[in-house]
């Protein structure tokens, strides 16, 4: 084990996929449970404020940070069980690991069930506290158990998929657990035998287009996906995001039904107990698409991504996230939630 070691007044533009500029007090990696014990035990860290930083995909810095940010940088992707009754695997991610290279890794060991998930920016660590999801599938679907530290202790506990009560981008790791727990890895039960979803949004449509009229596979629809992503999303290494900026609401089905009458192209999606609604299209219909000021604004092929153009500051992006739920709310009587994290 390396012996961990604490940073000061280090710059988090490159950790943060907004390209913010903003500083950590104290800062540290680490690589393994054991580092990540050790460092918990430094009086600087037990008395500070702490961040655990992935991929910084899902960050809005508005200010310095002024507690400890500790960088999780546990690797390791393994089959660990192999099922043959159910035609299911077992596979172990370290929290540290690229999202999509752990699809990418899947889809090599002829595993199926997150395909659906290609390209969404983060780290695997990150996956389970929101829940995150696109086009028609969510991690809790293929989710197993997760192994997370308690910081107060330094105990590793497993989760299983009650115990991290997952909803709509969410689970206990942002509600009752919020800033007890750091995962450390996360296992998954993925299939040998692909239950493809290509039902979902223009994943059919683009399959027809690469020349994939029937039967396609897990990788395919892969490729499909990447494709959908990549001519929507800008890539963050070009212009800053952090992807979704907000939660497409759910409503109820009196309330869509009283919007569908006055906005008749209102899209909508049928879920337990309502309608979920796009929030893109809520956001390009109150005219904040393609919306700039200066170095930051709304994106101008998807209205539900903000962006920072070259040296904008978190506090105006965070401002310009307010007046859009304002607008959305004085127009179509809808509240929109952040889906990012503002700190």
């Amino acid at each position: 084990m390396r012996t961990p070691t604490l940073e000061t007044n280090v710059s988090l533009r490159s950790y943060n996929t907004f390209g913010i500029d903003a500083h950590a007090r104290l800062f540290a990696r680490f690589a393994s449970a054991e580092e990540l014990r050790a460092l918990l035990q430094l009086p600087d860290v037990q008395q500070a404020e702490k961040l655990i930083l992935g991929g910084g995909s899902n960050l809005l810095f508005t200010k310095d940070f002024e507690g400890v940010v500790l960088k999780n940088e546990i690797r390791g992707l393994e089959i660990t069980e192999e099922d043959t009754a159910s035609g299911t695997a077992l596979v172990r991610a370290g929290a540290g690991e690229s999202w999509h290279g752990l699809v990418q890794f899947a889809l090599d060991q002829d595993l199926s069930g997150i395909e659906n998930l290609s390209l969404i920016p983060g780290t695997v660590g990150a996956a389970p506290l929101q829940n995150i999801g696109a086009y028609g599938a969510e991690l809790q679907d293929t989710f197993e158990y997760l192994e997370a530290m308690e910081i107060s202790t330094g105990a590793v506990r497993t989760f299983d998929r009650a115990a991290c009560g997952f909803g709509y981008r969410e689970s206990v790791f942002k509600g009752p657990l919020k800033n007890q727990f750091i995962v450390t890895s996360v296992v998954f039960r993925l299939l040998r035998e692909a239950r493809l979803n290509v039902s979902y949004g223009a994943i059919a449509t683009t399959l027809q287009d690469m020349g994939i009229d029937t039967d396609p596979t897990p990788r395919q629809v892969s490729e499909a996906i990447i494709s959908i992503r990549r001519s929507k999303l800008p890539d963050p290494a070009e212009i800053g995001n952090a992807g979704s900026f907000f939660k497409n609401p759910e409503l109820s089905q009196h309330k869509y039904d009283e919007l569908k009458v006055a906005y008749p192209d209102l899209p909508g999606y049928p879920v337990p107990g309502g309608v979920k609604v796009p929030a893109a299209w809520l956001i390009e219909h109150s005219g904040w698409k393609g919306h700039r000021r200066g170095d930051y604004g709304v994106h101008d092929r998807q209205a539900l991504v903000l962006v920072n153009h070259g040296a904008a500051r978190g506090a105006d992006i965070q401002a310009l996230a307010y007046e859009i739920i304002a607008s959305v709310r004085a127009k179509f009587g809808v509240e929109l939630h952040p889906e990012v994290n503002i700190m």
